[in-house]
C-alpha cells in the first residue's frame, strides 16, 4: 500500500512512542487532529498497525521495505573484559538493531537492518568482519515474518486454515 509522507510520519511518531496524544502527533506531523485520527484508523483497519505497543508491518508500505539479517559471530574474548568490549563496539553501528551474548556455537547474535541485501553484505565485509577480535560470521537473511513479539503476521486473508478433523 502506498502511503503519503504525512501517513509515514505519523507511523514513525507512533512507532517511537505509541502513547503520544493525537494533539501532539498533529503538531509534530504538521496536520490536523482529525487527519491523525483518520490516518490511525485507516492504518489499523489495513493491519499496517498490528498491535500496541505499536508493531508495524513495513512490508505492506510501498517504498519502506527493508532487509533484516541475523548474524552469528564468533569472537575471541579479550583478557579482563571478555566479550563486552567487542560487543560495545559492534552495538555502536547504526545498522545494528539488537545484539546478544549467546551460549552455543557462536558468541554474539546480531540483528541488522538495511535497505538491501547488498547493504548488509557491505556492513558484514567492511565493518563487522574487520573488527580485530571477530573470528567468523554467519549471516541469515529474514525472508518472511510469521510472528514477532507475540503477534502473528498473517497473509491478506485471515481465514482459519486448520484441517477439519471429525470422528
Amino acid at each position: 500500500m502506498k502511503l503519503s509522507s504525512e501517513e509515514i510520519e505519523i507511523l514513525k511518531i507512533l512507532e517511537e512512542n505509541h502513547k503520544v496524544s493525537v494533539e501532539t502527533i498533529a503538531l509534530m506531523a504538521m496536520c490536523s487532529e482529525e487527519t491523525v485520527q483518520l490516518t490511525i484508523k485507516k492504518l489499523e483497519d489495513e493491519k499496517i498497525i498490528m498491535s500496541y505497543p505499536i508493531l508495524i508491518d513495513w512490508s505492506k508500505v510501498e517504498g519502506q521495505e527493508h532487509v533484516i539479517a541475523m548474524i552469528d559471530v564468533k569472537v575471541t574474548p579479550k583478557r579482563g573484559v571478555g566479550f563486552d568490549e567487542v560487543a560495545e563496539r559492534i552495538a555502536r553501528f547504526p545498522e545494528v538493531t539488537s545484539l546478544y551474548l549467546m551460549s552455543g556455537a557462536y558468541d554474539l547474535s546480531i540483528t541488522v537492518e538495511g535497505k538491501t541485501m547488498n547493504q548488509i553484505a557491505k556492513f558484514v565485509s567492511e565493518k563487522l568482519s574487520t573488527i580485530e577480535n571477530v573470528m567468523s560470521t554467519t549471516t541469515h537473511f529474514m525472508l518472511k515474518k510469521y510472528k514477532h513479539d507475540g503477534v502473528l503476521f498473517r497473509g491478506s486473508d485471515d481465514k482459519d486454515r486448520r484441517m477439519v478433523v471429525t470422528p
